[in-house]
């Protein structure tokens, strides 16, 4: 009469053992989904990171690009010389027979000083209506060149009236002529400037 008890009472116990295998996988997935989660928020939170930092890498670098193209296009305009127009030259060259002659056009580019660099940079004050108005740094800078201009011709004369016209009559001549003219000019101010340029506009051999 004790066996059919026995039996009944082990159904349940075998129940009973199963269930906390379920749970266990139940808290094993949500573990594995909460790592996941955390894996790919990671992730994410890196590759915005990447993202954000390339681009105030790049403005940074925007900015100190436009810094130093202003600060070039500075040093440009320091470094762009006073225009001396010299004028027409009428003048013999070198050639005996038959005589040949020359009429040429002449402008030169000079370095400018540094006192006249800091006066192109200062700002000029409006006139308060008293008194005359400041003068044009570059108007005052050009009748000082004035005074050089007898001289610079002289030197552009002795120069190429030595030419004869097939010396001139190429390129290359032109350039040595340009050259020539450089060097004797650069005497003149005795180096308080220099000539950057020699630029010949009209030029005919006659």
């Amino acid at each position: 009469m004790s066996k059919p008890i026995q039996a009944k009472d082990a159904k349940p116990k075998e129940e009973g053992a199963k269930k906390p295998l379920g749970n266990i996988n139940t808290n094993v997935m949500i573990v594995a989904n909460t790592v996941v989660t955390i894996i790919i928020l990671a992730i994410f939170m890196i590759i915005m990171y990447s993202l954000f930092d390339t681009m105030i890498t790049n403005k940074i670098s925007a900015f100190h690009s436009a810094d130093e193209q202003i600060e070039e296009t500075e040093q440009v305009e320091d470094e762009r010389g006073i225009l001396l127009d010299l004028g027409d030259f009428i003048l013999n060259l070198a050639d005996i027979t038959p005589r040949r002659y020359l009429k040429v056009n002449v402008a030169m580019e000079l370095s400018k000083t540094p006192e006249e660099i800091e006066l192109l940079n200062t700002p000029q004050k409006a006139s308060g209506g008293h008194g005359a108005a400041p003068a044009n740094p570059m108007e005052t800078i050009a009748a000082e060149m004035e005074q050089y201009k007898p001289a610079v011709r002289d030197a552009i004369i002795s120069v190429m009236s030595n030419k004869t016209s097939d010396e001139l009559s190429s390129a290359t001549g032109k350039e040595l002529a340009k050259e020539e003219i450089k060097e004797m000019v650069n005497t003149v101010f005795n180096g308080q400037r220099e000539v950057l340029r020699v630029s010949f506009g009209q030029f005919i051999i006659q």
